[in-house]
């Protein structure tokens, strides 16, 4: 992850006013503006089993689910705008202003890349707590586990780490999700 050359901190207005970036994926912490890699054919590929897996089992009329390339305003002051690769939002609860959402979904997945950082992991997931993110899961490819966090007194907490069995998100019970098929091209 880059920040800009010769950057300065960015309010939420300025932010607003700037155009619209293409081919490049970007998030705000603090007012910085951050450049990240593209992702790679696995990452990305993840990511569509995952959507396409819930996706299937949710109804389009009350759930949603979003892969990437949509800013989720976190806070305005300082701006920190993240990009979660996927995010499944209860329809009745989507708050959006100016283009952004600004509400948190009941499920975030991030999928870890080589550029992920402990500390930046760790940022992301006081980022998502603070913004009162239910349940994140963090797939790791190298790994081939799933874990799983809960939000619990402020804080998304590890519940549990699987390599094998059934995920089923906590706001969705009815959707079961095999690990096995996250994995599958």
């Amino acid at each position: 992850m880059a920040s800009l050359p010769n950057s300065r901190r960015v309010t939420y207005e300025e932010w607003l006013q700037m155009p619209e970036v293409e081919d490049v994926k970007e998030e705000v912490v603090d007012g910085e503006i951050r450049i990240m890699p593209l992702n790679k054919w696995y990452h990305t590929l993840i990511v569509d089993n995952i959507q396409f897996l819930l996706a299937t089992q949710l109804d389009r009329r009350e759930a949603r689910v979003f892969a990437g390339d949509f800013g989720l305003i976190i806070r305005i002051a300082p701006l920190t705008a993240r990009d979660p690769d996927l995010a499944v939002f209860n329809m009745s609860t989507v708050v959006e202003r100016e283009g952004y959402i600004h509400s948190a979904p009941q499920l975030i997945v991030e999928v870890l890349s080589p550029s992920n950082t402990p500390k930046d992991m760790g940022r992301k997931l006081a980022d998502y707590a603070s913004l009162g993110v239910p349940e994140l899961w963090i797939v790791s490819h190298k790994a081939r586990t799933v874990e799983v966090r809960l939000l619990e007194g402020g804080e998304l907490r590890r519940s549990v780490v699987l390599s094998e069995g059934m995920l089923k998100p906590t706001c969705f019970p009815h959707v079961q999700i095999d690990i096995a098929r996250i994995w599958a091209d």
